[in-house]
């Protein structure tokens, strides 16, 4: 439908998803005290990529907290709105 725009875009947030759930996962690690120089290495590159389109969500839809952690809503909704939006560019 889009052509080349819409090829690229699709496979740029394709890699944005990709680069999200690295992000979920390094964090999971980081909560569970996982060791090594890579997680460090890893969440500072998903979190360099994800952090300027999660930080103004943020502001808006601050995380709810749930006992002794906190639900990032923003996340949330920003992994949504990339899977809506790359299914419709697709």
């Amino acid at each position: 439908m889009f052509g080349l725009v819409g090829w690229l875009l699709y496979w740029l947030l394709t890699l944005f998803i990709l680069v999200m759930i690295g992000r979920m996962i390094v964090d999971w690690a980081v909560t569970f005290q996982a060791r090594g120089d890579w997680v460090w290495k890893v969440r500072r590159v998903t979190h360099g990529v994800t952090e300027p389109v999660l930080a103004p969500v943020r502001k808006v839809l601050p995380p709810v907290r749930l006992g002794g952690f906190g639900l990032d809503l923003a996340f949330t909704l920003v992994f949504i709105a990339a899977l809506i939006l790359r299914s419709v560019v697709s």
